[in-house]
């Protein structure tokens, strides 16, 4: 049976001593997680292991022993080191001895207790331990073949990220126990980084403290009451405070992490409000440059005068004959004037707000320090109240519409001698006389020679009312976009990829007859795809997710398509 010995590549250059780690017996290998070099006392070592193996939870021990014929000459030595195993008893009692400057060490194990006298195969591997012990192995799926190999790796990656506390030691603690590890040199930190720990503290009690004084009172109670209930449900801006409320929620909360996917959530929503914000001041120094606001003011409302007269315009060509169409006269003039009037209605409702635009884009400049999606959100709302004629006429077509299809649809199953049952929902059959046969075919032959005028109108206004629901997607995919792009994660994977692992690969430094196999272990980093797909953080949709089959369905039966999604809607 092939024995596989990991041992960290930072403890190659460390004096002789006793190896300390964790044995699998499953798999039959040894983790090496330190060296403990001379002087020391074995009672000592005992119980500084048993100590670490109570805090950890990890069966640490002795393993077996190294020797460094570079720093210690003398031929006692290795007696001395194979005497140790009758003191910590370990089977197998692994020697590892490094032979000056030789690239090839001898590796071989003593069992005291085997009948087997015949050595087994050894496989030596180096790993960095710096890296193993800060990355995090990404579980496999169930049905990969692959399976297997990683939950074996999780075991050596497991128990060197638990054995943390035994890389805390400082080289210059004089205590009775001298290690070799990745931190021998002293605890590695940047000032900065703890710097900022010791302030996220009180920073993070202070959010918790504003969140729990001025949250409930502000939101949870002013906004119960019926009008403001219905605009934060329906404004953008408003579902994206919340949003954002719940994510300060989380950022600000003083419960600690479980595990490393609620962390870097964690990370992620702090990350991503930080370059948030960032971007929001940066618009927000923009637009208050230069009398930018103003500037947009002045042409906001020629913009809106030019886009009521291009109304106009399609209105009259509509009261025409477009395109050769020869439409219902009467309706046609009738439909025509009435659109006319909302936009007659609308040009003087902008005109009357002219003189507080500028003020009212100069307050609405001010959310952008909150963040570049509350601007964005912003900017969608006031599209949608700039196109609400656009949405009225819209809801007008489709109304009267429907209205003819579903009188058309009811008064056709009369011909065929069928009814519509509400209690059953279903179509049953039934008798008609004629006085209704009659009825049902004057108003069939009315509503079929109306429907042609009708159904122009709502294609246009549909079209247009479609190109603004495209805009405000796209205002949208951008919001959703920078709130759920994992950022702390991909700039984790750009900068330090082996603290994404999906998996090691080994690569053979050399090998010997008579020699054990030396083999390097590498991480291999999550692909970025991954990073994103396991990372990505949850996001409101403000408008209903469906299917291009019922969209069409909806938009063929005139069926309004709402800016937002009602609770509890079934979506096809």
């Amino acid at each position: 049976m092939v024995l596989k010995v990991f041992f960290p590549s930072c403890c190659s250059s460390a004096e002789s001593g006793i190896l300390i780690g964790r044995w699998i017996s499953e798999q039959n290998s040894a983790v090496i997680l330190a060296v403990v070099h001379f002087p020391f006392i074995p009672v000592q070592v005992k119980q500084y292991l048993s100590e670490v193996e109570r805090v950890t939870k990890v069966s640490v021990s002795v393993l077996g022993s190294w020797s460094n014929s570079k720093q210690e000459k003398e031929k006692s030595l290795s007696e001395f080191l194979e005497d140790l195993g009758t003191i910590f008893s370990h089977e197998p009692w692994i020697q590892i001895s490094k032979e000056g400057d030789s690239k090839f060490w001898s590796c071989s194990t003593l069992r005291k207790h085997s009948n087997n006298p015949k050595e087994e195969e050894i496989i030596l591997v180096y790993y960095d331990q710096r890296k193993v012990m800060l990355s995090h192995l990404h579980p496999t799926l169930a049905t990969d073949p692959k399976a297997d190999d990683a939950s074996k790796l999780s075991a050596i990656f497991d128990t060197v990220a638990k054995s943390k506390i035994l890389f805390m030691t400082d080289r210059y603690d004089d205590g009775p126990i001298k290690l070799t590890h990745w931190q021998s040199d002293g605890v590695e930190a940047s000032i900065i980084v703890e710097l900022m720990k010791q302030a996220s503290v009180p920073a993070c009690m202070l959010l918790g403290i504003c969140r729990s004084r001025t949250f409930p009172w502000c939101f949870c109670r002013v906004l119960k009451f019926w009008p403001l209930s219905f605009l934060w449900s329906k404004l953008s801006i408003c579902e994206q405070l919340g949003h954002r409320l719940q994510h300060l929620q989380v950022v600000s909360s003083n419960k600690k992490a479980q595990n490393q996917t609620q962390l870097m959530r964690k990370a992620n929503i702090f990350v991503s409000l930080l370059i948030d914000v960032a971007l929001g001041i940066l618009l927000m120094s923009w637009l208050y440059r230069k009398n930018r606001i103003g500037h947009l003011a002045d042409t906001l409302i020629p913009v809106a005068d030019h886009v009521a007269e291009e109304l106009q315009d399609l209105l009259q060509w509509l009261m025409g004959a477009p395109a050769g169409l020869k439409m219902n006269r009467a309706l046609d003039q009738v439909l025509g004037r009435f659109f006319l009037y909302h936009i007659h209605l609308w040009i003087s409702y902008i005109h009357l707000m002219s003189p507080f635009i500028e003020m009212i884009l100069w307050y609405v400049g001010l959310s952008a320090c909150l963040g570049l999606t509350v601007a964005l959100c912003i900017l969608s709302d006031i599209i949608a109240l700039l196109t609400f004629h656009i949405y009225c006429f819209y809801v007008y077509g489709a109304r009267l519409y429907c209205l003819k299809i579903c009188g058309l649809s009811s008064l056709w199953r009369l011909f065929r001698g069928k009814k519509w049952n509400v209690l059953r929902q279903r179509v049953d059959s039934c008798s008609y006389d004629l006085d209704q046969l009659f009825i049902g075919t004057l108003l069939f032959t009315i509503l079929l020679f109306l429907l042609p005028t009708t159904a122009l109108y709502y294609l246009v206004f549909t079209l247009l009312r479609l190109l603004v629901v495209v805009v405000q997607g796209l205002i949208h995919l951008l919001v959703d976009l920078i709130d759920s792009l994992p950022l702390y994660s991909i700039i984790l994977r750009l900068c330090r990829s082996y603290r994404l692992a999906a998996g090691v690969k080994f690569r053979v430094l050399e090998q010997q007859d008579g020699k054990p196999l030396r083999l390097l272990m590498q991480i291999n980093p999550l692909s970025y795809g991954s990073v994103v797909q396991t990372y990505r953080l949850p996001t409101y949709s403000c408008y209903p997710r469906d299917s291009w089959t019922s969209l069409c369905k909806k938009l063929f039966l005139g069926e309004l398509i709402y800016p937002w999604k009602h609770k509890g809607e079934k979506q096809d």
